[in-house]
Formats: C-alpha cells, structure tokens, sequence
C-alpha cells in the first residue's frame, strides 16, 4: 500500500484524508465478502480489522469499511484503539442500499456480481426502519460518522438519521446519480452545472453534514467563482 503521508503536506492543511475499502475476497462474485456457501461474517471482519489497521498505519484519518457485516464497527474500533490509533475515525456505511443506482461505478470496474446479487447484505430499498436499527447499533460501536449511500434517493433516510442522531451524517452522491447528471448535460436536456448544485443543495438541506460526490471538484471550482 502506498503510504498515505506521501501526499505533501501542504494539500493536507484544510482537510482529512478519508480511505474507504472492503473485503473482495470472492473475485469471481465480486461481492465484498468471504464466501464458503454462506457469507462468513466473524471471518470477513477480522480481515475488515486487518485492512483498517493497514490503512491507519499508511496516514489515514478515517476509515470507512463499505461491507455492511455485523459488529464490524465495534471489531474496528477496538483494532485501532489496540495498535494506538485512538485518533483515527470510523465513517460507518450505516444505510448502503442495494440499489441500482451503482451501475456505472461497477461496469468500470467490471465487478458486477457473477452470481446471485448483493441483495444478500446491502439493505432493501423499501425498508426504512433498518437503517435506524443500524444507526443505534454503529453508535454502540463507536462510530463517529454515519454514511447513506446512495444519496439523492434516499433524501428520507438522510433526514431521518438527522433527526435520530446526535453524529455528523455522511451522503454518498453515486456514480449513477452522477452520470444522469453529466449525460442531460451532455444532451442539453439540463444545465449541468446548476443541477449538479441543486442535487448537492439537496443533500446537505436534508441533513447531511459531509458529502461525498465525483462532482467534489467541479463543484468546488463553481462554489469558488472559476467556472471552467
């Protein structure tokens, strides 16, 4: 792993530097997750453990494991605190959907599943009342952010975690929402610009403090007054 702390230090002085991984141990599926017949959750989390200690000794400030296994936040935590980095924050997938919105992003990297689906782990689109489950149970463990993925579809849950938590709430804007964005533009059907601040308006008007988007650059750019 290349280390993080290579990054010059002056790129570093208004911002953190935040690592999301998993565990693809299943090529073939390409689901985040080891398989013997059934997902193998207590293994899958000690590998989770032994990619975040990695990612903290490589200068991470935050790690953010995208599995969904159970207990994972809390084995995290205490694998971080055990190797001395008290200091080093959990950004938890709390609400990851399984939604169709990931499609561009997994046709990149060719890891669409090549059997069954990631409905096995990833929450059902319908359901709500979970992801307040899995906000308790991630604060339990000691998470101090909590993510939904994806982002503009799922303005409820946002919200709703807003109102149920006292944590910073992370959105994740997808490559499907994005690429919706970039493609009306391409089109004329939208103006790019002006609805890709809308959607992010959106997202931090429902209650997200931290946003997440392949638009960060773009948008920073018009935020600042240098439209390209």
């Amino acid at each position: 792993m290349k280390p993080i702390n290579c990054i010059p230090s002056r790129t570093l002085a208004n911002f953190e530097v935040l690592r999301c991984f998993n565990s693809e141990m299943n090529v073939e599926a390409s689901i985040c997750k080891f398989f013997r017949r059934v997902i193998m959750n207590d293994e899958t989390v000690h590998q989770l453990c032994k990619q975040a200690v990695a990612q903290a000794q490589a200068g991470a400030d935050v790690v953010s494991p995208s599995d969904m296994m159970d207990g994972r936040v809390g084995a995290i935590r205490a694998a971080l605190d055990a190797e001395g980095f008290q200091h080093v924050s959990i950004m938890s997938y709390t609400a990851k959907y399984a939604s169709s919105f990931y499609g561009p992003f997994r046709e990149a990297l060719d890891s669409n599943p090549r059997f069954g689906d990631k409905k096995t782990y990833q929450m059902n689109p319908a359901n709500y009342r979970e992801a307040l489950v899995e906000a308790r149970e991630d604060e339990s463990e000691g998470a101090d952010i909590l993510l939904v993925k994806p982002g503009l579809p799922y303005l409820d849950i946002i919200r709703l975690l807003r109102d149920s938590s006292p944590l910073p709430i992370a959105a994740y804007q997808v490559s499907g929402e994005y690429s919706m964005i970039k493609a009306g533009g391409v089109l004329k059907m939208i103006d790019e610009e002006r609805v890709m601040l809308e959607s992010l308006m959106c997202l931090r008007r429902a209650g997200a403090d931290i946003i997440l988007t392949y638009f960060a650059l773009q948008a920073a750019t018009c935020l600042c007054g240098e439209k390209r």
